[in-house]
């Protein structure tokens, strides 16, 4: 593919251009906010595809009051026995916000079916529903958007050999990742039976080539800014107040408190 053939883009490139992007995505916060629009990001992908990294940019500088990770963990017993979307649903944004779905409703079609968390039938109702939970929420007006994020086998398995021998980084794998690489041709097949079921019109699934991870993260960021119609929203105009005169207050002795013991002086 093209994009595996590209060289790696350079880091200095790549941090002006982030940063440009980061900032343009302020502008549709405050769009968001203004306008009342409901904004939901998928991010789905092979483990190790970079969706994380690519999840804190989107999020970085942007209002955690207007923009929320939603990174669901393991159905409780009681969720299992609720409608399968029913969770998910409890997440979605309200007027004026943005969701970020960090894995999401999709993960039936992917780990539950390919790890056979549930049956065969239910996988396959979650094909048939899907398309029209997703247009249910598109005709509603919230806007939703679904990348894929493509990792080739070679890269996947290097960035987990990276995460091993990372202190910082080892808790990114669990069991779970790793039986990932014995089942790389299940989770493909099972992939591709979800893109055809659930590439709709009204969602479309777009894919992120992502062995370049700084490439990958321009690239969607990109895309989810050129697909919303925002525009720039003026700022409130704020001045600095003047402190005003000392009214007498004095300090508590700094006996009286208990502080953090400088631990910088010993470096």
């Amino acid at each position: 593919m093209a994009n595996e053939q590209a060289a790696r883009v350079p880091r200095k490139a790549y941090e002006k251009e982030l940063l440009r992007l980061q900032t343009e995505l302020v502008k549709l916060q405050e769009w968001v906010r203004s306008e009342g629009a409901r904004l939901v990001v998928v991010f789905e992908g092979r483990d190790a595809a970079g969706k994380g990294g690519t999840i804190k940019r989107v999020a970085e500088h942007l209002n955690p009051r207007v923009a929320r990770i939603a990174a669901l963990p393991k159905p409780t017993e009681r969720e299992r026995t609720q409608w399968y979307f029913q969770r998910y649903v409890e997440h979605l944004p309200a007027a004026g916000e943005i969701v970020l779905f960090d894995r999401s409703w999709y993960n039936r079609a992917g780990v539950e079916h390919v790890m056979g968390f549930c049956s065969k039938e239910e996988h396959q109702l979650f094909l048939r529903q899907c398309p029209i939970f997703e247009r249910m929420l598109t005709e509603d007006g919230i806007l939703l958007r679904k990348y894929w994020f493509s990792v080739s086998d070679t890269e996947q398995q290097e960035r987990f050999r990276r995460r091993l021998e990372d202190p910082l980084r080892r808790w990114k794998l669990s069991p779970m990742d790793l039986e990932s690489i014995s089942r790389w041709e299940a989770y493909s097949r099972a992939k591709d039976e979800m893109m055809v079921h659930t590439d709709i019109t009204e969602a479309p699934w777009y894919v992120v080539e992502s062995d370049d991870k700084r490439r990958a993260r321009l690239n969607m960021i990109a895309h989810l800014l050129d697909s919303v119609p925002y525009h720039e929203v003026p700022p409130l105009v704020l001045e600095l107040p003047d402190r005003p005169p000392s009214t007498g207050y004095q300090r508590p002795p700094r006996d009286l408190q208990t502080y953090v013991p400088d631990h910088a002086a010993r470096l």
